[in-house]
């Protein structure tokens, strides 16, 4: 149960991030950031916002202690106990664990982690990090970690690993379509998104410069720098809403 309320939530957010990336395309996005403080900051002015806000974190814990379930007894299915997928469950929970963190905290009046705050913080870690010994390399390995994360996600997604954690059989012939399209484009959206910012974090290090390194709303906007123009922005925000969907189809699909 807590895994399936973690996917609903999930998909909220990217939902929301897809949305006010579309909105920056064409327009300033009305000052508000594509990321998850920017969602944060969008739900938090609708009707019963706060107690959606409780919500979405609650979900999130829930998806927390799934993951670490896994890291402790295993993943459902075959070799689901091979030390790998319980270190990667382990490092999930780690992830989620700081997500619902940061979605309660807003909850409960802490704005720091609100709009613009994904920017702001990967600037502040980016110039920590180079000020240690050896920073650089450490930030380039980082780096080139998140780039292949992110190569690695869109290309699982492009071929369709994630049928092995769905219940696919219990899909007629046209949500399989559906499912199939959300999970390929999204996934693929979201591994863009990922190495991109891998990528950015790479010339931060190069260059020694923290501010070439972006946050998620930075990374996002970089993409309406290209020859492309929005119009690359809009391919990827529509992608990272076909991937909140897919979150969905997790939730009433997945293995759990």
């Amino acid at each position: 149960m807590g895994g399936r309320a973690g996917f609903v939530a999930r998909g909220v957010i990217y939902l929301l991030v897809g949305v006010l990336a579309v909105r920056i395309a064409f327009s300033d996005g009305g000052g508000q950031q594509a990321d998850r403080g920017g969602a944060l900051a969008d739900i938090a002015h609708k009707p019963f916002g706060d107690v959606l806000l409780w919500l979405l974190g609650i979900a999130l814990v829930g998806m927390a202690l799934w993951r670490l379930s896994e890291a402790v007894i295993g993943q459902p299915g075959k070799d689901g106990d091979k030390p790998t997928k319980r270190l990667a469950a382990a490092g999930r929970a780690v992830f989620y664990g700081f997500v619902s963190y940061s979605v309660l905290a807003y909850a409960a009046g802490e704005k720091g982690s609100g709009s613009g705050a994904t920017d702001k913080r990967t600037d502040d870690v980016t110039a920590k990090v180079l000020g240690w010994p050896g920073g650089q390399w450490i930030l380039a390995i980082a780096g080139i970690g998140v780039a292949c994360a992110g190569a690695w996600i869109a290309a699982r997604a492009l071929m369709r690993k994630f049928h092995k954690h769905l219940k696919m059989a219990e899909m007629s012939r046209r949500q399989r379509q559906v499912v199939d399209v959300l999970g390929m484009f999204g996934g693929a959206s979201r591994g863009v998104l990922f190495a991109t910012a891998g990528g950015f974090a790479v010339a931060a290090a190069v260059q020694h410069k923290p501010g070439k390194s972006k946050g998620m709303d930075d990374t996002l906007r970089s993409f309406a720098d290209t020859p492309a123009g929005p119009w690359l922005l809009v391919l990827i925000a529509v992608g990272l809403i076909a991937f909140g969907l897919f979150s969905w189809a997790n939730a009433r699909w997945r293995d759990v």
